[in-house]
């Protein structure tokens, strides 16, 4: 039941599809001498065919919007015809052709061709990452940065949502170990991405009624994989043929129910993308959390990584994820903060107004 999706290194998982995550390299001491990188064998002219014939046929028959797929493929074809990918014999550098075309057709923010080990192997931060504020840094291991109570605030920040039993487990604990706080604050600042076990394992704590949060809608096809739902958190809807509707839907838990009335917040900034959005759009509809920050990324359609020839990936969005009650989306735009702050000054500004209402946050 799970699709992924990535947005700049971060993916959310939609629960209309499914397939598997490609698999992470764990992380490795580095070398007294930087070791060698063998240079990627050379495209020829058959290989480029071959991925640009693939590609183009992923998004004629799976991309979210059947029309801009087909005007995807529809270039892709025209230029391979026309010559405009020959003579890139560097595949990075043909991957980013051919992502640049896509691009210019219509923007995504995850649409992108390159070699798998691109998407599968760990990439220095770059500058600009590491010149970013603080509060939107991720560190440590793709999940639950930290968890702490800050006076009677329960305090919980995450870089990433991963389909991990284990995360979603221990912020589940740290929650029920912690039931009596008077506050909960979300941070999701360098939140890029991941999927839906850890909210699913979190909000029946913090919601009181059972509520539809947002909407999901998946491309169906003879090509596209199989959209499903489960019934329980993904509640399927009425669609036409071509397209898998479903709710994304929470059942209030009914063992542990303090945290449901409680005041929460939920930081963003401008990296917060794909799940930590979901999780942003679904708050504000809902109206069971009030936004601090800045402006999320823009990074809304759900897909996966759909192998292209023999070594190269795509990431093809098939889906997106939306207010049912007026069919907004993110893609593109972000979610908008209730309250905006520079991004460093979400925590105190959350802070400053538990404090307002008598709550220890010291």
């Amino acid at each position: 039941m799970r699709r992924l999706l990535l947005a700049a290194g971060s993916a959310l998982i939609t629960a209309c599809a499914a397939v598997p995550a490609p698999a992470q390299t764990p992380a490795q001491s580095a070398p007294a001498q930087p070791a060698a990188t063998a240079p990627a064998q050379a495209l020829d002219a058959a290989e480029r065919r071959q991925v640009v014939e693939q590609l183009a046929a992923k998004l004629d028959s799976d991309f979210v919007y059947a029309e801009v797929g087909s005007r995807y493929a529809a270039t892709l074809r025209s230029n391979l015809a026309a010559g405009a990918y020959d003579g890139l014999s560097d595949p990075a550098a043909f991957g980013d052709k051919v992502t640049a075309d896509l691009q210019a057709v219509s923007r995504d923010g995850h649409l992108r061709l390159a070699l798998m080990s691109a998407f599968t192997a760990p990439r220095p931060a770059p500058a600009a990452v590491a010149a970013a504020p603080v509060s939107t840094r991720p560190s440590g291991p793709p999940g639950m940065e930290e968890a702490k109570m800050i006076g009677d605030v329960a305090y919980l920040r995450f870089n990433m949502f991963p389909q991990d039993p284990a995360v979603a487990e221990a912020a589940r604990a740290f929650l029920l170990a912690h039931a009596d706080a008077k506050g909960v604050i979300i941070d999701a600042r360098p939140h890029r991405g991941g999927g839906f076990e850890v909210m699913n394992a979190i909000l029946p704590l913090l919601y009181p009624e059972r509520t539809a949060l947002v909407r999901l809608e998946t491309r169906a096809g003879p090509e596209a994989e199989d959209p499903v739902v489960d019934g329980k958190y993904f509640i399927q809807q009425p669609s036409a043929p071509a397209v898998v509707v479903c709710d994304h839907v929470i059942t209030p838990d009914k063992a542990e129910t303090r945290l449901q009335h409680v005041p929460v917040y939920y930081l963003t900034s401008g990296k917060t993308a794909s799940a930590g959005e979901h999780l942003a759009l679904a708050f504000k509809r809902t109206h069971r959390a009030v936004l601090i920050g800045e402006t999320t990324r823009g990074a809304g359609h759900s897909g996966s990584l759909q192998p292209i020839g023999d070594r190269f990936a795509a990431f093809i969005p098939v889906g997106r994820t939306f207010d049912p009650d007026t069919g907004w989306d993110w893609e593109g735009k972000g979610v908008t903060p209730d309250v905006a702050v520079p991004t460093d000054q979400a925590l105190d500004e959350a802070l400053k107004r538990l404090a307002a209402t008598g709550v220890k946050t010291s």
